[in-house]
């Protein structure tokens, strides 16, 4: 089966992520891309833009560089073709429960963020009502 390739516009779009921020994670080694063109460009897999999207749903609850690195190492170990011994695998998978609990820690902060915003929406609405000018009849 063919590998389709994809170009970092494609991929940005595809991703949301800016060219700039693409190129940044591939300086930073978290995302490689898998081949280039004959010109030059990059080209991106799908392997890469499901790489790009751990990394986008990482970064808004705080995780670091590193430890995106750390997660991806992970991943792509316990899905890749060397034979793992199960206490290899039972430390990976040891290391997923740790991000998939801190990422649920996450999570109920910002539920409760959330929650916070919209009292405060409802707060100034309720306000705006109050002291809006009667309507004239």
């Amino acid at each position: 089966m063919e590998t389709k390739h994809m170009q970092i516009g494609e991929v940005a779009a595809r991703t949301e992520l800016s060219l700039r921020t693409i190129r940044h994670y591939e300086e930073t080694g978290l995302v490689i891309p898998s081949a280039r063109s004959q010109g030059g460009f990059r080209l991106y897999t799908e392997t890469d833009v499901a790489r790009l999207m751990v990394i986008r749903r990482m970064k808004p609850l705080g995780f670091t560089l590193e430890q995106m690195r750390d997660l991806l190492d992970a991943t792509d170990r316990l899905d890749g073709d060397d034979a793992l011994d199960a206490d290899e695998r039972e430390v990976l998978l040891e290391r997923l429960r740790t991000y998939r609990q801190a990422t649920a820690e996450q999570v109920e902060k910002l539920r409760i963020q959330l929650a916070r915003a919209e009292d405060f929406a409802d707060t100034l609405g309720a306000r705006l009502e109050q002291n809006a000018p009667a309507a004239r009849v």
